[in-house]
């Protein structure tokens, strides 16, 4: 009789065990999915802030060109991955904006006085 209840715990405590990695696998698996989701949401703000910084550089050169270049680009225009839209609502007044070419997502927009 002893030599069946040892087996008997024995195979409880296995099945025990068994319980016990299925409950801490299935805990485990939201963990990793949010840890492997966080890296991705880091991943797509790291490439919109490269994004943004090289908009930035571009949207300087911009801020330097003269009324006549200015004038020279008037309405949407692709430079790069982008699409630069140049109006003139008033003389001397000129809004620029830099948008995805992909998603025509606004990146940036500013406006520019240049006098006559």
């Amino acid at each position: 009789m002893r030599r069946i209840s040892r087996r008997g715990r024995r195979g409880a405590a296995l099945l025990e065990a068994i319980v016990a990695l299925a409950v801490l696998t299935a805990a485990a698996v939201p963990v990793v999915s949010l840890a492997a989701e966080s890296l991705r949401a880091i991943d797509r703000a790291r490439n919109r802030e490269r994004e943004l910084r090289a908009a930035n550089a571009f949207f300087e050169a911009v801020a330097l060109w003269s009324r006549a270049d200015l004038d020279r680009h008037l309405g949407d225009r692709r430079q790069g991955h982008w699409v630069m839209r140049v109006d003139r609502p008033s003389p001397g007044l000129y809004t620029v904006s830099l948008a995805d070419s992909g998603t025509h997502a606004l990146l940036l927009r500013t406006s520019l006085y240049r006098p006559d």
